[in-house]
C-alpha cells in the first residue's frame, strides 16, 4: 500500500469532522478546557484559550449561516459597543501607549463572545465536564491551600490579623481565588442536580462544593465571604418570594444567621479577620494614619474617584489616563497616604465612572442587568448566581483591571450568558 493511499483515511476523518461540525465543537471544548485550566494554573493557556475559539469559529461549516445569531445576540452587542468604547477614548487620550495596550489587553471582549456565538455550540454533556473541571479544580487548589495553613496555622493567622492573606498554592491573586471559591461552591451544588452527575459523581461535586465553603472560611478570605454571603441571602429572597418554599427560605435563612457566628467563635482566622478589618475601616474615619491599612487606602481612594468623576461626568478621563488622573488628584489631597501607597480605585462601577463617565457606567451596568431582561437567563441560575457574585465582588475592587480578573469575568460570561442567550434555537445546532 502507498504512502498516499495511507493518508487517506485521516484526511477523509477529518473533512467528515468539518462537514458534521463536530471540529468546530471540538476546538471550542478544548478552548473552554484551556479556559479553566488556565485560570487555575497557567497564564499561557489563558492567552490561547479564545484563538482556539477563533479556530473553533473558523471551523463551523456553517459559518455564513450563523452570521446573523451574532448580530442580534445583545450580550455580545453589549460587549462590542464597551470595547468601542475603549476604542473611542483614543481620541482624547494623553497616555496612546498605555491606550494600545488596553486595547490589546481587552480584545476577548470581541473573541470570546464571538466564539461562543458562532461556534459550534457544545452538547449539554460537554458544558457539564467544563463545569466540573472548574468545581473539581478550584476545591482542589482549595483544598492544597488549605493544607499549607494548617502546616502553622498560628503564623498564618498571625498573618491573617495584619490584614494580609495565604497565598494559593498556584499563586492566584487571593481576591479572585476567593471569588472562584465561592462561584464552586454554588455551582457544585448546581451541578450536582444536573442528570449528568452520576451517583459517585453527584457525590463528588458536592464534597467539593463543601471544600470550597471550608477553605473560604478556615481561611477568612474577606471578598470571597462578602459573595458568599450576599448570594446566600439573594437566595433566601428567591425562594420565598418567587418559590414560596417559605420552610426551605426559612432553612438558608437560619443558616446565613448561624454561619458567621459558628465561624467566628469556632475559627481563629475568622476573629483575627474581623478584628483587623474594623481596625483597618477605623483608621480612615478617625484620621489616622493609613499607609499600613489596605481598606482605609480604598475609602481614600473612593473620594479621589468620585472627585475626579465629578469633573468629567460624561466620558471620564479615559482609560488609559485613569491611574493618572488618580495620582493627579491624590496630590491635591492625599489623605496622608505617601506616593509609594496610594492605590487605585478598588470598585468597578466606579472605575467605569472615572475612565468612561457616565457613558462606560450605563454600558457596564447593561452588561451585568440586561441578561435579567430576558425570560430564558433568569431561568437559568448559574446565570443569575454568576452575575450576582462577580457583581458584588466589583463593588470592593475594579477585577477588570487585573488579567486574571478580567479573563474570570469575560470566560464565564460567555461561556453561561452569551451562550445562554444563543440557546437551543441558535444556528447552528449540536452534531447530532
Amino acid at each position: 500500500m502507498s504512502a498516499s493511499s495511507l493518508s487517506h483515511p485521516p484526511v477523509r476523518s477529518f473533512r467528515q469532522a468539518y462537514r458534521s461540525g463536530h471540529l468546530s465543537q471540538y476546538l471550542l471544548l478544548l478552548a473552554c478546557v484551556a479556559g479553566v485550566v488556565g485560570l487555575l494554573a497557567s497564564r499561557a493557556l489563558v492567552a490561547l484559550s479564545p484563538l482556539v475559539g477563533v479556530a473553533a469559529v473558523l471551523a463551523n461549516p456553517r459559518l455564513r449561516a450563523a452570521l446573523p445569531y451574532w448580530g442580534r445576540n445583545t450580550s455580545t452587542i453589549v460587549l462590542t459597543l464597551l470595547y468601542a468604547l475603549l476604542l473611542l477614548g483614543g481620541f482624547y487620550t494623553t497616555a496612546t501607549a498605555i491606550w494600545k495596550h488596553e486595547i490589546f489587553r481587552q480584545l476577548p471582549l470581541l473573541g470570546v463572545p464571538l466564539a461562543f456565538t458562532l461556534a459550534v455550540p457544545l452538547s449539554g454533556r460537554q458544558r457539564f465536564g467544563v463545569g466540573a473541571l472548574f468545581v473539581g479544580g478550584v476545591a482542589l487548589i482549595g483544598a492544597a491551600t488549605l493544607g499549607k495553613y494548617l502546616l502553622n496555622p498560628a503564623a498564618a493567622n498571625e498573618l491573617i490579623g495584619v490584614g494580609q492573606n495565604v497565598a494559593s498554592v498556584t499563586r492566584i491573586f487571593h481576591i479572585h481565588f476567593s471569588i472562584m471559591l465561592a462561584l464552586a461552591f454554588y455551582f457544585g451544588l448546581l451541578l450536582s442536580r444536573s442528570p449528568y452527575a452520576r451517583p459517585v459523581l453527584r457525590g463528588l461535586l458536592r464534597a467539593a462544593a463543601v471544600t470550597a465553603v471550608l477553605v473560604l472560611h478556615v481561611l477568612a478570605y474577606r471578598t470571597g465571604l462578602l459573595v458568599f454571603y450576599v448570594m446566600l441571602l439573594a437566595d433566601v429572597v428567591y425562594l420565598v418570594v418567587a418559590k414560596r418554599q417559605f420552610l426551605l427560605g426559612l432553612a438558608l435563612l437560619l443558616a446565613l444567621v448561624a454561619a458567621p457566628v459558628l465561624a467566628y467563635k469556632s475559627l481563629e482566622s475568622v476573629r483575627q479577620r474581623y478584628k483587623a478589618t474594623r481596625y483597618d475601616i477605623e483608621q480612615f474615619y478617625y484620621g489616622h494614619d493609613i499607609n499600613d491599612y489596605s481598606l482605609a487606602k480604598r475609602l481614600a481612594a473612593w473620594e479621589t474617584a468620585r472627585t475626579i468623576a465629578a469633573n468629567h461626568p460624561w466620558l471620564g478621563v479615559g482609560a488609559a489616563d485613569a491611574y493618572a488622573a488618580m495620582m493627579e488628584q491624590y496630590a491635591y489631597r492625599d489623605f496622608g497616604v505617601l506616593p509609594k501607597n496610594r492605590v487605585m480605585i478598588h470598585n468597578q462601577y466606579l472605575h467605569y465612572l472615572v475612565s468612561s463617565g457616565i457613558t462606560g457606567l450605563f454600558l457596564w451596568l447593561l452588561v451585568l442587568l440586561g441578561p435579567l431582561a430576558q425570560p430564558r437567563q433568569r431561568r437559568n441560575p448559574y446565570v443569575w448566581h454568576f452575575l450576582l457574585i462577580l457583581g458584588t465582588a466589583m463593588l470592593v475592587d475594579s477585577l477588570l483591571e487585573i488579567q486574571i480578573g478580567f479573563n474570570l469575568f469575560v470566560f464565564l460570561y460567555g461561556f453561561l450568558v452569551v451562550a445562554t442567550e444563543r440557546g437551543p434555537a441558535g444556528a447552528p445546532q449540536n452534531p447530532a
